[in-house]
């Protein structure tokens, strides 16, 4: 063999080599795994949901009408008081002494007015006989009149006394449970402040917060649906009662009021509950959660599984409304298909997918 003969054969040899250590071709993506709502036209569509808590119709925020340093607590958050018992004392030492000085007051106003009794008696009939002027009985009549007048004063200022002495005793109002003790023995709280708040049982009703954007449907008299998280399967009419007319400057949302109708034992206060205000079904509004929305420049599109294919189209649709966690959709789509719920920025035309969830809407 020639030397070229060698080298030729040694270059075949190489690229036999090379050849066979191409890499091999990298297997197909698989199909990308998405959950997807089936679309049923009108169930729920129109039906607003709101979170919110049990509380009592009546509720009543208790304080002394005296100040002063609290002597006793007696009740606790929860227990059940019945009207007229003591829920706190005050220390009544000071009112005690007004009270003493009032009734000390009052001896002495009595005493002088007897004794102008006694001098009027006198000069009126020295005054018949004409051994005094007129003017001079009249001076003794005035005396006696203000006599009366201060006697009268002094017992009113004992029947203050007394009443402010009493005031140091906070008595329940109504029979109800106690929701909140906001002040402990020991503690000077001042006249008319909130120490004890009593709810009375009887009538329950549910406070949720409204979005501005959803007032023209929740306004008093509107019928609703509650459900009780603590309580599932258990659904309770009910009706709103109140929506505040000023929102919140924190959440700018507005307070609603509904109360339940048809509340049993089983409704405790403090419940979290879910509010559901229905318009009526309407069969050419869909609802989608507003994770299902794709942005495309100005338009507003949806990611629709072709049950056949696997493959995901881009749908433009209309959107009639958003709300807190879904829109309701008015044009683009029909009853039926599924459509996309998250995760639709990483998808593109045409991609196949493997569905793992079909929920209805």
């Amino acid at each position: 063999m020639t030397g070229a003969d060698a080298r030729f054969a040694a270059w075949l040899i190489a690229m036999t080599c090379l050849a066979g250590c191409k890499p091999a071709e990298p297997p197909p993506e698989p199909p990308r795994a998405v959950n997807v709502v089936r679309i049923e036209a009108g169930k729920g569509a129109n039906t607003a949901n709101y979170t919110g808590d049990v509380r009592a119709r009546y509720e009543t925020a208790l304080g002394f009408r005296v100040g002063g340093k609290i002597a006793s607590r007696l009740v606790d958050v929860g227990d059940v008081v019945r009207k007229g018992q003591v829920l706190m004392r005050l220390d009544p030492s000071d009112q005690r002494l007004s009270e003493q000085a009032a009734g000390d007051a009052l001896s002495a106003a009595r005493a002088s007015h007897d004794q102008a009794v006694t001098d009027f008696k006198r000069f009126e009939d020295l005054f018949r006989r004409g051994f005094i002027s007129a003017a001079e009985f009249d001076r003794h009549r005035t005396t006696l009149d203000v006599a009366t007048a201060r006697l009268s004063e002094a017992r009113a200022q004992l029947d203050m006394a007394r009443n402010q002495a009493d005031y140091t005793t906070l008595h329940a109002q109504a029979d109800g449970v106690v929701t909140l003790v906001d002040a402990e023995a020991g503690q000077v709280v001042g006249p008319g402040q909130p120490v004890v708040r009593v709810a009375r049982p009887g009538q329950k009703e549910v406070a949720f917060s409204v979005p501005e954007n959803q007032l023209d449907r929740v306004h008093s008299g509107v019928s609703v649906r509650v459900d009780l998280w603590a309580l599932p399967g258990h659904a309770y009419a009910g009706r709103v009662r109140e929506v505040s007319p000023v929102a919140d400057p924190v959440t700018r949302t507005y307070l609603a009021k509904a109360s339940i109708t048809d509340a049993d034992r089983q409704v405790q206060l403090g419940m979290t509950a879910a509010v559901h205000v229905e318009e009526g079904e309407s069969p050419s509004v869909i609802r989608l959660p507003t994770t299902a929305l794709f942005q495309k420049g100005d338009d507003t599109a949806v990611w629709v599984v072709d049950p056949a294919s696997s493959q995901v189209t881009l749908r433009p649709v209309k959107v009639g409304r958003y709300a807190e966690d879904y829109i309701t959709v008015v044009e683009g789509l029909e009853p039926g298909q599924m459509v996309v719920r998250a995760g639709v920025q990483k998808l593109f035309p045409n991609q196949k997918v493997r569905v793992l969830a079909d929920r209805a809407q």
